[in-house]
C-alpha cells in the first residue's frame, strides 16, 4: 500500500485550522495530498475543496448510509466540537464566511506572516530606484 485516501471535507480542514491555531499555536491543517512523515505513504483527501453539507446532502440523496466516526473528535464536548459551533455562529452571522476561510488557506503570504523560515525578513531590502518588478505574466 502506498497510500490511503480520507474523508475529510472542507469543514473538517476548517475545524483542523482553528483547534491548530487556538490550541497548537501554530498555522497549519490538512492538506488535500501528504507524504506522512515516514515519507512512505501518500494520504489523499479528495473531498477537502467540499462542503460538509453538500457531503451529508449527497448521501442522503444516494441514500448511503452516515457512519459516525469516533476517531476524529466527533463526540461531545471536545475542542472539535467548540470549534465546530464557532464556524456555525460566524456561518449564521455572515453567510458564506466558510468559502472565504477556505479561500484564505489557498491565499497565504508569507511574507505578511512572521515566519522567518517562510520568508526572509533579514535579506529584505528597499530598491533604491523604486522599481517594482514587472507583474509575472
Amino acid at each position: 500500500c502506498s497510500a490511503v485516501v480520507l474523508g475529510h471535507h472542507r469543514d473538517d480542514i476548517l475545524e483542523t485550522f482553528f483547534m491548530n491555531l487556538f490550541h497548537g499555536g501554530r498555522l497549519a491543517t490538512m492538506p488535500p495530498k501528504l507524504v506522512n512523515e515516514d515519507k512512505d505513504l501518500f494520504l489523499y483527501r479528495p473531498l477537502a475543496h467540499v462542503a460538509e453539507q453538500d457531503c451529508e446532502a449527497f448521501a442522503k440523496a444516494m441514500n448511503y448510509p452516515i457512519i459516525p466516526c469516533d476517531l476524529c473528535g466527533s463526540q461531545d464536548g471536545l475542542q472539535r466540537q467548540q470549534v465546530k459551533a464557532i464556524l456555525d455562529g460566524w456561518e449564521a452571522n455572515h453567510p458564506g464566511r466558510r468559502n472565504v476561510l477556505f479561500r484564505a488557506l489557498t491565499n497565504a503570504r508569507p511574507s505578511h506572516l512572521l515566519d522567518s523560515k517562510l520568508f526572509d525578513f533579514l535579506g529584505l531590502a528597499l530598491d533604491p530606484q523604486g522599481e517594482r518588478n514587472p507583474p509575472a505574466d
